[in-house]
């Protein structure tokens, strides 16, 4: 698959109240636990080998929120992430009831180098975002993602 990673992840909308509003997600885990603006992400995850984008992206979404998403699915433009990684994404409008929400677990080694592991979630709470909030909770690399919905959705 070279030597580029490449996750697959859903734009969640929905309008509000205020207008349209983004799902995001916040990774769980203790280094990310004191950080919130600049620290939201898109639910995604990696492609397996030979595995169908959407059907992943449609997969990740539905381990780290704990709920299903039908569609329709709109491609976004990819984008390219500060690490390196590539994120294909797709735009889907869903107005979900988040009271359900659950995420899968990872273990990890924490304090790090210390030989210990813990189990975390892979997402410890997920939200819904007016435009402007969510350009500001989210990683600054998934920001076009959000500029490109916009774009297409209107006011």
């Amino acid at each position: 698959m070279g030597s580029t990673r490449t996750s697959a992840g859903l734009l969640v909308w929905r309008r509000g109240e205020g207008g349209i509003e983004f799902l995001l997600a916040h990774p769980g885990g203790p280094l990310w636990a004191k950080r919130d603006a600049g620290a939201w992400m898109i639910p995604k995850g990696e492609i397996d080998e030979g595995e169908d984008p959407l059907a992943c992206a449609v997969r990740e979404f539905e381990e780290e929120v704990g709920q299903a998403i039908a569609g329709p699915f709109e491609p976004l433009t990819p984008i390219r992430q500060k690490g390196g990684k590539r994120v294909v994404c797709w735009l889907a409008e869903a107005d979900l009831d988040l009271a359900g929400f659950r995420s899968n677990t990872f273990r990890m080694e924490w304090p790090p180098r210390s030989g210990r592991m813990i189990e975390v979630p892979e997402i410890d709470k997920v939200a819904y975002w007016p435009a402007e909030a969510a350009m500001s909770k989210l990683l600054p690399s998934q920001a076009p993602l959000v500029v490109e919905a916009l774009a297409r959705l209107g006011p």
